[in-house]
């Protein structure tokens, strides 16, 4: 029996799993969880009624910006290990793992074993899709469950089974309810390898994709529809629509709006407005740091990605077909890609040898309509995140792992010009590495530059010299292993990093400031505005307060325990690098009266950490970045006089809150009394002096009827 097993498991390919899981598991609460949907996770624990919509606080006010099913993955995880950072991380993690094993089980019945194993590294050394699975982005359970898709397609055209064709277009439906049009970036490759390779007649053909596209738009629009059909006043408001829909949210935001960058609403012109008051501030703050503090002030005021950077737009460089190698974006995924152009060669070239168009080519065919599409969508859209490139991962590492295997073929038997391409395909890959390097010189030391340069000659002019077989195989591993060690050298300084949970970015840098002007409501706005910098003592007890409203199942472990060791080696991974302004805290907790809404906010990352830090339901009034039209002045009229909310913490900037937003500021203003700051503002320290994304002073409201 056990001599059985080890004849059928691959020790490589066990080896490439147990990589891929340290890659991934190895210190995974270093770069913490993006608290946006860790919230949304601790809500939806409390009851199904949050659960279902995917709610952002646990009384069902407004929902996040996603729909469900990811989520419902890391709820589960959070049931079994309890709420963490790590728990939300786990599913996230364990998907990239199982993309890897994936890999090899699709590319290996087309293109054998090598070809599989070559897959497989590459998609585990993919800097950026290492980055993107040790975060609670949903993208690695995206990818993941359009793998199993892919797996599901190529059994339908194999065994002519027209069920496993609606398993695949099934599960792309999945993926529209992990992140809507996102997962139909692989129908193009999915309809066109069923149309070349499926083994029935044409009209067959047809009409199995048309039966497959009506189970495709089902499955895709039916939690969306069902919430869509539920009244507005029985549910949660829809985050980050301007229309309180779900499919408004799927083709607008979530949509159209990737790739034209027109906002919806007032949120174009509020992003203007932020990083005007961002400039205005950054000039007072120096003219204050020429007095003395050194620029600590202007940081400070600069706008804030959640991972620490700042400025611009998104850090994704100038539309143009050269996108993809420009310095914003090369890093991320694009090292491999003069390899996947020369597996591009090689295809056409064994074509020409037999002008017959195998299902091998009909394989790699599905996997350039994988990638190229993509490709022309990031040379153009105006509204992504780098982490969105590891869509691009599983094709690129397919298409690598089959041109290894075809171009490592030529290398052996032909005696022309073709067994050159493999050689060529080396140099190409070192230099362009070392392009890239070049491009980041200023994170790296420059002998990276000259080293990847050298190295690439090198493997180049001994793979051309013809040698024995044993001696060649030697050469070629080296040569493989060359071109996937600054991948994966960009990888480990990913790995290396803090911060970088809610807008992850691989390599050694971060997106400089004039880069990356974070409205994007993906989690990429640091929102310091009411949080003091100094430990929260994690005191849940309420002692002599009322306690907070039971939404549900309690969560199985005290909220506000801090992580073990002082504040300063407290890691976001325990809730506990976002600080709340304890005094504002202990005001409340003394003045609760067993409102629905322990506090309302401008928007959910104010709210964030004092979710996070007690059981208490904090209303994010303009959904995740202030600027969702989720409440209007006679809506929270009725809220405050039926006792639902009372007290309101509100930013000097109204850049965030447009149109009916901003009448909702202005009601709460006329309306509710100021509460001296003496009372609940914590002076000791001067983060909490600023308010909102761009330092605004806050002011607490109170509404005392």
């Amino acid at each position: 029996m056990i001599s059985k097993w080890k004849n059928r498991i691959d020790c490589w390919l066990a080896a490439i799993l147990a990589f891929s899981a340290v890659l991934n598991f190895y210190n995974l609460q270093n770069a913490g969880s993006n608290e946006y949907y860790t919230v949304a996770v601790k809500s939806m624990m409390k009851s199904f009624h949050a659960f279902f919509y995917a709610s952002f606080d646990p009384a069902g006010f407004i929902t996040v910006d996603k729909p469900p099913v990811a989520l419902w993955i890391q709820v589960l995880s959070a049931k079994i290990f309890g709420l963490s950072d790590w728990s939300v991380l786990f599913p996230e993690a364990l998907a990239g793992v199982l993309s890897v094993w994936l890999m090899y089980v699709i590319v290996k019945p087309k293109f054998g074993r090598t070809a599989a194993l070559v897959s497989s590294l590459v998609l585990a050394c993919s800097p950026i899709f290492v980055a993107v699975v040790r975060t609670n982005n949903v993208d690695s359970i995206l990818i993941l469950t359009l793998l199993i898709a892919a797996w599901a397609l190529m059994k339908a055209a194999d065994q002519a089974e027209f069920r496993y064709l609606l398993l695949s277009m099934a599960l792309v439906g999945v993926g529209f309810n992990i992140k809507m049009l996102q997962a139909y970036m692989v129908l193009p490759a999915v309809y066109l390898f069923y149309l070349v390779a499926a083994k029935v007649n044409w009209k067959k053909k047809i009409l199995h994709l048309a039966s497959a596209t009506v189970i495709l738009a089902v499955v895709s629009l039916s939690w969306a529809v069902v919430v869509d059909s539920i009244p507005a006043s029985k549910r949660p408001y829809i985050g980050s629509s301007q229309t309180n829909s779900v499919l408004e949210l799927a083709f607008g935001y979530n949509g159209i709006q990737r790739l034209t960058g027109n906002q919806s609403g007032g949120n174009k012109a509020n992003a203007d407005k932020a990083l005007t008051s961002a400039q205005n501030s950054s000039q007072s703050s120096s003219s204050t740091a020429q007095n003395g503090n050194s620029g600590t002030n202007a940081q400070r005021n600069m706008p804030q990605m959640r991972n620490g950077q700042t400025g611009g737009m998104f850090g994704t460089g100038t539309p143009s077909i050269f996108r993809l190698f420009q310095s914003e974006l090369s890093g991320q995924i694009s090292w491999l890609m003069p390899f996947v152009l020369m597996t591009m060669v090689a295809l056409v070239v064994s074509w020409r040898k037999t002008r017959k168009f195998t299902m091998q080519h009909k394989f790699a065919l599905f996997w350039l309509a994988w990638l190229l599409p993509m490709m022309a969508f990031f040379s153009v859209a105006q509204f992504f995140h780098q982490y969105y490139l590891s869509m691009m991962g599983p094709a690129i590492a397919a298409l690598v792992g089959i041109g290894w295997t075809l171009l490592w073929d030529f290398y052996q038997n032909e005696k022309d010009w073709k067994n050159w391409l493999l050689p060529a395909g080396v140099l190409a890959t070192f230099l362009f590495e070392a392009l890239i390097l070049y491009q980041n010189k200023d994170s790296i030391d420059s002998i990276w530059i000259f080293c990847t340069i050298m190295a690439g000659f090198v493997l180049a002019v001994l793979l051309a010299m013809k040698h024995q077989p044993k001696t060649a195989r030697i050469f070629g591993m080296l040569s493989l292993v060359g071109m996937l060690a600054m991948p994966f050298y960009w990888t480990v300084l990913t790995i290396g990093k803090t911060n970088n949970a809610s807008t992850p970015i691989a390599g050694p840098g971060s997106a400089s400031f004039g880069k990356g002007m974070a409205m994007a409501r993906d989690g990429n706005v640091q929102e310091p505005g009411g949080m003091a910098g100094g430990s929260f003592n994690g005191d849940m007890s309420n002692r002599g307060h009322m306690q907070p409203p039971n939404f549900g199942s309690s969560l199985n472990q005290d909220a506000g325990t801090p992580p073990t060791g002082n504040a300063s080696q407290a890691k976001q991974g325990n809730f506990g690098e976002r600080q709340v302004n304890t005094k504002l805290l202990s005001y409340l907790k003394m003045h609760y009266n067993g409102e629905t809404y322990f506090l309302a906010t401008e928007s959910a990352q104010t709210a964030e950490a004092y979710m996070l830090k007690t059981d208490y339901a904090v209303m994010a009034m303009g959904g995740f970045s202030g600027s969702d039209p989720a409440l209007t002045p006679e809506k929270l009229e009725k809220m405050v006089k039926s006792g639902k909310v009372k007290y309101f913490l509100i930013s000097g900037n109204d850049f965030r809150m447009g149109g009916s937003q901003s009448s909702v500021t202005n009601w709460i203003k006329t309306h509710c009394k100021k509460v001296p700051e003496s009372e609940w503002k914590d002076s000791s320290n001067s983060q909490t002096n600023f308010g909102g994304h761009f330092g605004g002073i806050e002011t607490l409201y109170v509404y005392e009827g």
